[in-house]
């Protein structure tokens, strides 16, 4: 007889370890946060709305920043909760009020549904472009197991 862990599926394990080391490793990081932030939107496959925060960390190499998230999505008798450790790329713009971005990284995602509970993997890529003032919009194409398409808009407010 085997015992089911809350939130982790026999394939989800390694991943949970990965993602809590990145996190760990990332913590340093965020006491140093150049902003935190909010985000809405909408996902497809599967069809859902949702919200979340992140935390953008200064540059970690030119251009480069690291933007962990973490979304709730609600929709079709399901929650989905994902935590996104991405990192995004910001194109040099000078003299430009708006600035395109381009990134990814991996996911943990949590998925609810009819009382189960399971965690994969997943990985996103994005496009986005933000605004200086910390308005963004971003796309997002998930695979293995995070959300096939997310758009969403949000707001970093910056420490200044």
């Amino acid at each position: 007889m085997s015992e089911k862990v809350p939130f982790v599926s026999r394939t989800g394990k390694p991943l949970v370890v990965l993602v809590t080391l990145l996190l760990m490793g990332a913590t340093a990081r965020v006491a140093t946060a150049q902003g935190l932030g909010v985000r809405t939107g909408a996902s497809g496959d599967p069809g859902q709305f949702y919200v979340g925060g992140h935390v953008e960390t200064g540059q970690i190499l030119e251009h480069l920043w690291f933007r962990p998230n973490l979304e709730l999505g609600l929709g079709h008798d399901t929650t989905l909760t994902t935590i996104n450790m991405e990192f995004a790329y910001k194109i040099d713009m000078r003299r430009k009020t708006w600035r395109p971005y381009v990134g990814g990284g991996p996911a943990l995602v949590l998925t609810r549904h009819n009382g189960d509970t399971d965690a994969g993997g997943g990985f996103n890529l994005l496009f986005g472009a933000e605004h200086r003032d910390g308005l963004f919009a971003e796309i997002k194409a998930g695979f293995i197991d995070s959300p096939g398409f997310k758009f969403g808009v949000g707001y970093t407010f910056k420490n200044r």
